[in-house]
């Protein structure tokens, strides 16, 4: 079971990853609320064609949690995206990836604040690993390219977006026991698309509809279908099964495959970025239990 939760928790990584260069087409044709209300309207309508298929539709879980399904929908759907897209527009998408990246240690400290999580060595370990390792990819391993960062109000709005995506995560792994992962997904999606919808009346596209083109609605219906439906729901069934902490650490993957797909595109990897995508690993496997740390053999002492 875990085995298969890793593997699609690494199909998340690889379709978020994906997603950061299709946004920044789409938004060139929609305005980002536009793009994420198209993307989560079209997501939301899937899944609700697949929850009518499968008939997994339990009206009394729905009456259970409707509460928490709509503020998890406006923190996690509507306030991570909105935060997201807006910050997106006054900072660098390297200063955005970085404060993204200490996703793991903001769920983390809300797990331990929230959900009473204990915080154990080889989760600090990989923790570290996998932060050390984002800085890495994202900056070359350059000091200078640190040095020169700064806070903005974007970097303020992505670290709400952030914080966001965490309570997202702690919150339905306390409030939403007995709703499935499908049932999570689907009914926050749905209040977030609603969300979304109606901030997009209140902002203008750069073009009309009519001259959108198919590749950027190509880049809509891929966002719709394999980050958000896939992706949300492969990222609740990680916080169900392995846990908020482990499943966060794989957001440190995304900038990895973000990397790894620049590479194939024509651009040239440096060795700092190959260290870090190791440790970035490392972290992960360390964090999840995959590698085992060594206790020390206790020595009892004879009389």
């Amino acid at each position: 079971m875990k085995s298969s939760t890793y593997f699609k928790l690494i199909g998340f990584a690889v379709f978020t990853g994906a997603t950061f260069n299709l946004a920044k087409y789409a938004v060139q044709y929609l305005s980002p609320a536009s793009a994420a209300a198209w993307r989560f309207g079209i997501a939301a309508l899937v899944l609700i064609l697949l929850l009518g298929l499968q008939k997994q539709t339990n009206f009394k879980t729905v009456k259970s949690h409707w509460k928490m399904y709509i503020l998890l929908g406006i923190i996690g759907v509507f306030g991570f995206n909105t935060f997201f897209f807006w910050g997106m527009q006054g900072t660098s998408p390297l200063n955005g990836a970085l404060i993204m990246g200490t996703n793991p240690l903001v769920t983390t400290i809300l797990a331990y604040l929230i959900l009473k999580n204990p915080i154990n060595k080889k989760q600090i370990l990989g923790i570290s690993f996998a932060l050390i390792g984002v800085i890495l990819v994202l900056t070359q391993g350059s000091l200078e390219i640190i040095q020169t960062l700064s806070i903005s109000k974007g970097d303020l709005l992505i670290l709400a977006g952030n914080v966001c995506w965490a309570i997202y995560g702690v919150l339905g792994k306390k409030y939403l026991n007995g709703s499935s992962s499908f049932e999570t997904t689907t009914y926050t999606m749905i209040v977030g698309a609603i969300c979304l919808l109606i901030l997009t009346a209140f902002s203008s596209s750069p073009q009309p509809l009519s001259n959108v083109t198919w590749s950027a609605w190509g880049a809509i219906i891929f966002m719709a279908i394999f980050t958000s439906v896939l992706g949300y729901l492969w990222w609740n069934k990680g916080m169900a099964i392995i846990g908020a902490t482990n499943t966060s650490l794989f957001f440190n993957l995304v900038p990895v495959v973000t990397m790894l797909l620049s590479f194939l595109t024509g651009v040239v990897i440096t060795v700092p970025q190959v260290v870090g995508t190791f440790l970035v690993i490392l972290g992960v496997l360390t964090a999840s239990g995959f590698i085992k740390l060594r206790k020390r053999p206790q020595v009892t002492a004879s009389l």
